[in-house]
């Protein structure tokens, strides 16, 4: 029942908040950024808290001191579930853009939104297009608007506390544009969906936002060791692992 009621209310929302997302458009195609952007700082979030309230989600953070003031970056984040997207969108200082497949582009009232964020759209089959997307991705950093990215490149559906390999798009973005990369470490997305059968049920998801790793003036090799790095920090800072290694810290003092 919470499933099909979360379903209801999610496309009654998306309608009643349409006349919203066809101003914001028309700003944004005039070339009115500023107004356009206001309105998704207001509204996305707002959608993202009361689609996870009606499924039931809490949410602990913690770090959000180390996001960049005043210049943008890139947050690299683990990808367990689709609530990935909600979290990151409520948890950080503010929404900002996604790097998403193309798939999730052609889902009718969401792709507004998007776009109102200046999400960029990669089409994983088509290599041209793809380099296209991270082309505009750079350029929008450069412009000074975060972008958040899932190096995975897909969901992770193996145990709590894994990461799979990361993959170097992102980060050439963040280089390119010689803006900091943010790892954030998320723990407990897949327990409110997809390891229910994709039926909703209530879960408690903790975020970790960590210190900002720096990419300007970095080396050729220190450029190629930076997707392993991010991605063992995110690891040790997934729940599981960050409780072992402080339970240990504790019993050696």
């Amino acid at each position: 029942m919470r499933t099909i009621l979360w379903h209801i209310y999610f496309w009654s929302y998306m309608l009643f908040r349409w006349p919203v997302q066809r101003k914001g458009l028309k700003q944004l195609r005039a070339g009115n950024w500023e107004a356009s952007d206001r309105l998704a700082e207001q509204f996305v979030p707002d959608w993202a808290n009361r689609m996870m309230r009606k499924a039931g989600v809490t949410i602990e953070t913690y770090g959000q001191e180390n996001i960049p003031k005043d210049r943008p970056c890139v947050f690299v984040a683990n990808h367990r579930s689709y609530y990935d997207i909600p979290v990151l969108l409520t948890q950080l200082d503010k929404p900002h853009a996604l790097i998403s497949k193309t798939e999730i582009g052609m889902i009718p009232l969401v792709r507004g939104w998007m776009e109102m964020l200046h999400c960029v759209f990669l089409d994983r089959n088509d290599n041209r297009k793809a380099m296209a997307a991270l082309k505009e991705a750079t350029e929008n950093l450069k412009k000074g608007y975060s972008i958040s990215i899932f190096p995975e490149g897909t969901r992770n559906k193996g145990e709590e506390g894994t990461v799979q390999e990361f993959k170097g798009g992102a980060f050439r973005v963040a280089t390119k544009a010689k803006a900091p990369i943010v790892p954030v470490a998320i723990t407990g997305t897949r327990d409110i969906m997809e390891n229910n059968h994709m039926f909703m049920r209530p879960a408690h998801v903790i975020v970790r936002i960590l210190p900002p790793i720096e990419t300007d003036g970095m080396t050729r090799e220190e450029i190629k060791a930076l997707p392993e790095l991010a991605r063992e920090q995110i690891r040790q800072n997934l729940e599981p692992n960050y409780k072992a290694a402080h339970t240990t810290e504790k019993t050696e003092q």
